[in-house]
């Protein structure tokens, strides 16, 4: 990529980008927004699925902080070493679930589930999820024996990382120009809402998962990464700052309590804008501003362990709901909840401990020609267990195919 202007270079890119300090009380968000996705796939949050908008907030927030820091350190923005970290991040425990759900959905799943596990795994595969599941008209309400169906979202965030490095670039190319670059992600942003503001009249599947029309979320995250916001958010006294966090924090509450559901039209016309921009104001502050109320609840224990492992939680979590035995089904949401929160929970500590953790920070053959070549051999893998599995009889099934 073209190099930005030069700047002393005092300590290795990869060290300077992955040396960057945890924020806890972020971590402990991320717990927070992934219990909130998991209580509203079990039915007893309804708003739950806010959490799945707050994890883009968050995304969008480090993954530009990261950036920025590499272009102000380095002089420029290496797009591949980019991708490379966030492939030992992200693709480990990925690679393992398509598989394992694969077997478990054929040795445990109705003959309709098995059928849609076959047919949506090469899009998950390509992290093309969400346009797949738009272009064949698949209602996310109606999804709910797609054990994959989740992974629109992780398909949104890759489809962003392909491309946010390189704007990043263009528009942190001068350093004092970060007002400029501040108001042209605002600018972004806010078409994307007018797309979701369109389509949520026309296609409510298309607006709630299109690349497209849930980018302002990721785009405030990264607004509030930028340092004009950053040095207003340090400059707010603590007294403020804590009265901000708790009223913010509030409101998001009072969202995800008071919507009845994903098909509210008031969501595409500005009430997913408001939360994400609820969202990003409370991280605004709680980036720089540890020692509110709301900041040092979201850094304890428990809400940064979760937080932690937030990522394999939530990879597990659906194909736990949707392969949920019978005779664990008693009828309460809440029952239910808690036994697919401890599952869920217990899966993505040891996924977090055993695959993703050693693999992201100490194993030597993850980078490089050798990481790219164990990639493609997990690929290969699972492309040939995809083509093994026979496809399920249809005839004593439940498939509808008139929506296929």
């Amino acid at each position: 990529m073209t190099p930005l202007p030069s700047a002393p270079r005092t300590q290795p890119v990869s060290e300077l980008v992955s040396g960057i300090g945890r924020l806890r009380q972020l971590d402990g968000l991320r717990g927070v927004a992934v219990v909130a996705v998991v209580l509203f796939h079990t039915g007893v949050l309804r708003g739950g699925f806010f959490g799945v908008d707050l994890f883009f907030v968050l995304s969008g927030f480090v993954i530009t902080r990261a950036l920025i820091s590499e272009a102000r350190h380095s002089g420029r923005v290496d797009l591949m070493a980019f991708l490379g970290r966030r492939a030992r991040r992200l693709q480990p425990a990925f690679l393992v679930l398509v598989p394992v759900v694969l077997v478990a959905t054929w040795l445990a799943g109705t003959a309709d589930v098995r059928f849609f596990a076959i047919d949506d795994s090469p899009w998950a595969m390509a992290q093309l999820t969400n346009w797949y599941f738009i272009s064949d008209h698949i209602d996310y309400a109606g999804s709910d024996g797609r054990v994959f169906a989740h992974l629109w979202s992780i398909a949104v965030e890759w489809q962003f990382y392909l491309v946010w490095p390189v704007v990043v670039m263009v528009l942190f190319r001068r350093r004092r120009q970060e007002a400029v670059a501040l108001a042209a992600i605002v600018a972004m942003a806010a078409a994307s809402a007018a797309a979701m503001v369109h389509w949520g009249t026309l296609d409510q599947t298309r607006a709630y998962e299109g690349t497209d029309t849930r980018a302002f979320a990721l785009l405030l995250g990264a607004a509030v990464a930028t340092r004009p916001v950053q040095q207003v958010a340090a400059s707010v006294g603590r007294r403020t700052a804590e009265a901000l966090t708790v009223l913010l924090a509030a409101a998001m509450l009072a969202l995800w309590i008071a919507v009845p559901g994903t098909d509210a039209a008031w969501l595409y016309r500005g009430g997913l804008l408001m939360h994400s921009a609820l969202a990003a104001g409370l991280i605004a502050i709680l980036s720089t501003r540890a020692d509110t109320v709301v900041g040092r609840a979201a850094g304890t224990r428990v809400p940064r362990v979760i937080g932690d492992a937030s990522y394999s939680i939530y990879l597990w979590h659906w194909p736990i709901v949707v392969l949920m035995p019978g005779s664990l089904k008693t009828g309460s949401h809440w029952i239910e909840a808690l036994l697919v929160m401890f599952a869920s929970v217990a899966v993505g500590l040891l996924s977090t401990r055993f695959i993703e953790d050693p693999i992201r920070s100490r194993a030597r053959w993850a980078r490089g020609p050798a990481g790219a070549a164990a990639l493609v051999a997990a690929i290969a893998a699972i492309t040939l267990l995809w083509l093994g599995l026979p496809q399920p009889d249809l005839g004593t099934g439940t498939v509808d195919v008139s929506r296929l």
